[in-house]
């Protein structure tokens, strides 16, 4: 039986580049693969076909042959006219570990050098400080469980010193291939665990490895004005490296606490102040908390609920320059409770001798209360 056009099996053009190809076979070898069509064999003909005109047009030297002689020119040269799919040289394990290698990691490419020195990893500690400390400033001692550079074999992994060997079972290549149906698949040696080389006496302490496992303690100065979400980078503090590679590096995030008088925003503070309704009315003097100490807080006669003071430089010093924030006082007018009989005729005498100049004393009050009947009016119409 004659053979079909290997651009037309494959359903691409001859000016098409390999790319095309490869990936015009990936969609048939996926339809047609006899694991998926099994005692179907119209699918393994077809399968056949498509990978023999993979090899054909995929190879710059049969391409040639082909396209300047036919099937002439390449006949006895395509490796899967009556052959298997075996893995050898040549064979369909090749072939399918190169058009899906990118999938699979079974492609070529390069590889990573298991063995060069390699960075440590970068580590991450979360550092809980009052609002104090964050403000002020502070050195706190933190433990950190990190892996070091093991002190019995000087990170060598070798009990006496010896070099390393080349791996027996990948043979140095640090990967094994393993086939499984029409799939190759790499995967790293389970024996050397990717180094391509074996410690035969290996450090008892550390096991090979060259690291072990250890708490150590850190002594980290924090810097004034820090706040939730900031970082403290310490260098070489991180994870040894491996191979003679360096350490990685530790970050200390910074996480404030919430403060029960004090709340922060940016390098002011926020506080409320509450007042009692006499020194409201007549005004008066206060003492009020900062991060410094007490201060004094003069509270004008006629003082609103919400009405904010200003203390100027009582705010926070931002860690990355600036001038000082402040410290903005709200006040809270405090109604008084548990009153006696005499407190409550007081107020009732006080009321009365209001009521015909109300509007005069609380100004607010009517204005609400005018706007409040010009809303109903308006919603009736």
């Amino acid at each position: 039986m004659s053979k079909r056009d290997y651009y037309e099996v494959l359903g691409v053009s001859k000016s098409d580049d390999e790319k095309a190809i490869k990936k015009a076979y990936r969609r048939l070898a996926m339809k047609y693969h006899p694991d998926r069509n099994p005692d179907d064999e119209e699918a393994a003909e077809k399968f056949r076909e498509a990978t023999e005109a993979y090899d054909v047009l995929t190879s710059s030297d049969k391409r040639a042959a082909y396209d300047q002689y036919g099937h002439a020119g390449v006949d006895g040269q395509a490796g899967y006219g009556g052959g298997g799919f075996g893995g050898g040289a040549g064979g369909f394990g090749d072939i399918f570990g190169d058009v899906f290698g990118d999938i699979f990691g079974g492609g070529g490419g390069r590889q990573h050098d298991p063995n060069a020195p390699q960075r440590g990893s970068d580590l991450r500690y979360r550092l809980d400080l009052n609002l104090e400390e964050a403000v002020h400033g502070t050195t706190v001692s933190i433990k950190v469980p990190t892996l070091v550079e093991c002190d019995s074999c000087d990170g060598t992994g070798s009990a006496d010193n010896s070099k390393p060997v080349t791996c027996s079972t990948c043979g140095g290549h640090g990967q094994v291939r393993m086939q499984q149906g029409f799939f190759s698949v790499q995967q790293t040696c389970p024996s050397c665990h990717g180094r391509g080389s074996e410690i035969k006496n290996p450090c008892r302490k550390c096991h090979g490895e060259g690291r072990v496992q250890e708490q150590k303690t850190l002594s980290v100065k924090i810097p004034p004005g820090v706040d939730t979400g900031d970082r403290i980078r310490l260098t070489g503090e991180g994870e040894a490296g491996a191979n003679g590679g360096p350490a990685g590096d530790l970050y200390v995030q910074v996480s404030v606490r919430q403060h029960n008088i004090f709340e922060r925003d940016g390098r002011d503070l926020y506080c409320e102040v509450p007042v009692s309704f006499v020194d409201a009315a007549l005004g008066g003097e206060l003492e009020v908390p900062t991060l410094d100490g007490r201060v004094k807080l003069k509270i004008p006669a006629e003082t609103q609920t919400g009405k904010l003071f200003r203390l100027r430089g009582k705010g926070v010093k931002p860690v990355r320059g600036g001038a000082q924030g402040d410290l903005l006082c709200r006040v809270l007018v405090e109604t008084p409770v548990n009153l006696t009989e005499r407190q409550k005729e007081l107020l009732r005498e006080f009321q009365d001798s209001m009521e015909d100049t109300q509007g005069h004393h609380s100004p607010k009050k009517n204005s609400w209360f005018d706007s409040v009947k010009k809303f109903f009016e308006e919603f009736k119409n």
